[in-house]
């Protein structure tokens, strides 16, 4: 099993920043691909980032160049740096797990774990 557990959403002006934290904890092997996803009110869920055990990242090209995804495994943290926040980016944000990544931007079909979300509303 895998707990995960996100923090750091807000609100915000566009142009400004934040950093999205999830705390992750249970079987490692199957936390080979960590990513996170993003639902807005209304749309489907889509894919932001991944990254997998050899730190390989993947961006959806809507934030290529703005977000960044990392992660700290001493602390078995996920993060995503978020910068140059547009409206269009409010949504709620979720990080999500899985043994291995996909060599496609990922689906969230592709996750069995899951966490609550947090959310991120950015005003014009």
């Amino acid at each position: 099993q895998v707990q995960l557990v996100e923090s750091g959403g807000g609100s915000v002006q566009a142009g400004g920043s934040l950093r999205l934290s999830c705390a992750a904890s249970g079987d490692t092997y199957r936390r080979g691909c960590m990513a996170w996803f993003r639902q807005a009110p209304g749309k489907e869920r889509e894919g932001v980032a991944s990254i997998d055990r050899t730190t390989y990242t993947r961006y959806a090209d809507t934030v290529k160049g703005r977000f960044t995804i990392s992660q700290d495994n001493t602390k078995n943290t996920l993060y995503l740096q978020m910068n140059s926040l547009k409206p269009e980016d409010t949504a709620m944000y979720y990080c999500a797990a899985a043994p291995l990544c996909y060599p496609r931007s990922p689906r969230p079909s592709d996750f069995s774990y899951s966490g609550q979300g947090t959310q991120v509303t950015v005003s014009s």
